[in-house]
């Protein structure tokens, strides 16, 4: 199973739909809200070079982007790979 991460803040649809489909893959997440600690939002802009949106989401240390880019991960056909990697 993949190692999973992903930056969200509350209230975030984004952050919401993003969990939701890594859920109904099947896929468990460390998840890191960035508004309770301000060590995880320093963290998330250090590790993706400035991105100060949510959500952040990362698979195996690789850093995939937001949840459209999540998203779009799986219409390719490519987010199943991804999630059955071994980290």
């Amino acid at each position: 199973m993949s190692d999973i991460v992903i930056y969200t803040r509350p209230g975030c649809g984004y952050c919401s739909m993003a969990k939701q489909l890594l859920a109904s893959k099947g896929s468990k997440y460390k998840e890191y809200n960035i508004w309770s600690k301000d060590e995880y939002k320093a963290e998330m802009v250090k590790l993706t070079s400035g991105a100060s949106s949510v959500p952040q989401i990362f698979i195996n240390g690789d850093h995939i982007g937001g949840s459209d880019d999540l998203y779009a991960l799986d219409r390719a056909g490519h987010l199943d790979g991804l999630l059955e990697q071994k980290s």
